[in-house]
């Protein structure tokens, strides 16, 4: 590459042998048609079929636009995307998944809404392509996470999106295990906007994200970005607590006043039943809690590269004379 480049995009490949060589033949006429210097870096997520040899064969085609960075393992999607930030020299970065689902030809309507002095791009999708149970799925949890977050996205499900250079040196300099990075984005910008993109269906495979991964990366956004689960279940636990209180009680007046009586155990043992659940699942949220300070205090790697694709810099890039 023979000058600093002005866009990278960053795109995670996880399993998508089947896909890669349309995203290729859609994904770098659309960047040669933007006329600016351009790198895309491709992270291949510990891919178990062909991927990481058609990105190797990708890079030996376009080596001056093209660096593949190569995960020991599976990771998942975002902290391969960390690692792409990691590693990305763009002034602007923008992330795509591998799955053609955003079209590539939508990244010029990005920068032109950063040319009008914005430092994060969301996007939203036109149409939905997904499964029904994915449509409202996204939905609730899209209101559930800003009530509690505070954090505005209106389609926290797409990945095409656009940051400053600035806000990515935010986002590497934190060393959170668990984060998901468009809000963490969005705390960082001070003029953050959201635009409308096409959607289209899977050009190839099927998705990587089920109903579990789903829940888990709604998990990982509200437990990483807001306590307010914890103060409401410290606040329910006082509520109960009172309400326990007065049934004692009204039960002692019960029996000074009527005596001995048999009724109501199945009342007792439902309310008994209710509190019991409602413990528990207040003892499972502070362990999201909990478990996600142990893999922070571990201080473990978040992912080990195994090798990088790249072209040599030039001397003038390196410092050598």
């Amino acid at each position: 590459m023979n000058q600093k480049p002005a866009l990278s995009v960053v795109i995670p490949v996880y399993n998508e042998e089947t896909g890669l060589h349309l995203l290729f033949d859609r994904l770098y006429p659309a960047l040669d048609a933007l006329q600016i210097p351009y790198e895309i870096l491709f992270i291949n997520d510990g891919s178990r079929d062909r991927s990481a040899a058609l990105l190797r064969e990708q890079f030996q085609l376009r080596p001056e636009v093209t660096r593949v960075i190569l995960f020991n393992g599976n990771y998942g999607q975002h902290m391969a995307i960390m690692a792409g930030f990691e590693h990305c020299r763009g002034e602007r970065v923008i992330t795509l998944d591998a799955d053609l689902q955003n079209p590539p030809e939508e990244i010029g309507n990005l920068l032109a809404a950063m040319n009008q002095g914005h430092d994060y791009v969301g996007t939203i999708r036109r149409t939905r392509e997904d499964s029904a149970w994915r449509h409202w799925a996204s939905r609730l949890m899209n209101r559930l996470r800003e009530k509690v977050t505070h954090i505005h996205m209106t389609d926290q499900g797409c990945m095409l999106r656009a940051y400053d250079h600035r806000i990515i040196q935010a986002i590497v300099s934190c060393r959170e295990v668990n984060t998901y990075i468009p809000a963490l984005a969005y705390s960082f910008s001070s003029n953050p906007t959201e635009i409308v993109v096409g959607h289209e269906e899977r050009s190839a495979g099927e998705s990587k994200y089920s109903l579990y991964s789903l829940i888990r990366l709604n998990f990982d956004l509200i437990t990483g970005f807001s306590i307010l689960p914890l103060q409401f279940f410290s606040l329910l636990g006082m509520a109960l607590s009172v309400l326990s209180a007065l049934f004692v009680v009204f039960l002692v007046l019960r029996r000074l006043i009527l005596g001995p009586e048999a009724e109501g155990v199945f009342t007792l043992f439902a309310i008994t039943f209710f509190l019991i659940g409602i413990l528990l699942f207040g003892i499972g949220l502070l362990g999201e809690y909990i478990g996600r300070i142990y893999q922070q205090v571990r201080d473990r790697p978040r992912f080990l590269i195994q090798g990088i694709l790249e072209a040599p810099l030039p001397p003038e890039e390196t410092g050598d004379a």
